[in-house]
């Protein structure tokens, strides 16, 4: 993760929350995106993203079970104007930092924080038991949760299909059982792109698929920053994990890896706060 984030995430099969669920519309904005990448060049562009490897020889958090490869075609690429991030089942012993993983895959971080507006991620979906693909966003430094997650895509193979919101906070996380989210049935997620979607204010943080809202939580809580950190920039993270303590609840199915994630296009409009 960040160089000095703290996680101790150990997601469980509780993880997933369902009390903040909605059904509205989501309004994308009409003008071009403050920034944008939509994958069409040869390589994956190093001054858009870096590799997350930092927890590869120690292990990674949730008790997931994959290394995390940097620079390495296999596990990351741009494919037919896409990025692929790939999970693989085999053990990269010649790598410095194996910890003695038996799968690979890749986590890849925006070089750039960015805060309040609009996101929208295209991405088709891996489905298999075991896998636990995530789109979400992460401040630089602190400890979690004091400083706050936002995921804005989860999908673990096991429960395949259905996608899940969270929000992390000091006050509000499923190690207190607090968590406030919602998940939503996509019956094609695995088969189709869809267009997973963050509307991030000062007020309310608003989460859905292809233009139509399924969460959305408020900043009506007392406690100050304990329950409301959401107010810096935070890094946008894409990866493909394997196993860990909710992906991995019912184990993993060797025999359908690889897997991969497919993401179109990733593309953010700023917006000033109100």
């Amino acid at each position: 993760m960040m160089s000095q984030l703290i996680l101790m995430t150990a997601q469980a099969t509780s993880l997933a929350a369902t009390n903040h669920a909605v059904d509205a519309p989501m309004q994308r904005p009409s003008s071009a995106p403050s920034w944008a990448d939509e994958f069409n060049g040869a390589g994956i562009d190093p001054n858009a993203w870096r590799y997350d490897t930092e927890r590869n020889a120690q292990g990674w958090f949730n008790h997931e079970l994959q290394y995390y490869a940097a620079v390495r075609p296999e596990n990351a690429r741009i494919e037919h104007g896409a990025l692929v991030i790939e999970a693989r089942h085999e053990t990269l012993r010649a790598q410095h930092d194996w910890g003695g993983q038996a799968y690979s895959s890749a986590k890849l971080v925006t070089r750039t924080a960015r805060g309040y507006g609009f996101y929208e991620v295209r991405a088709k979906l891996p489905c298999a038991r075991g896998t636990w693909p995530a789109i979400w966003l992460l401040p630089s430094g602190g400890t979690w949760p004091d400083e706050g997650e936002i995921d804005m895509m989860e999908m673990v193979g096991w429960q395949p299909e259905m996608v899940h919101a969270t929000l992390h906070s000091g006050a509000f996380n499923h190690r207190l059982g607090t968590q406030r989210g919602a998940a939503k049935h996509v019956p094609t997620s695995c088969s189709a792109f869809h267009r997973y979607q963050l509307d991030w204010r000062p007020d309310a943080i608003t989460i859905g698929v292809d233009d139509r809202a399924y969460m959305q939580v408020r900043n009506d809580q007392a406690g100050g920053k304990a329950a409301w950190p959401f107010t810096r920039p935070y890094n946008l993270i894409l990866n493909l994990a394997i196993g860990g303590d909710w992906g991995g609840a019912k184990g993993v199915d060797d025999a359908a890896l690889p897997q991969r994630m497919a993401i179109d296009y990733v593309r953010y409009w700023q917006r000033a706060p109100q």
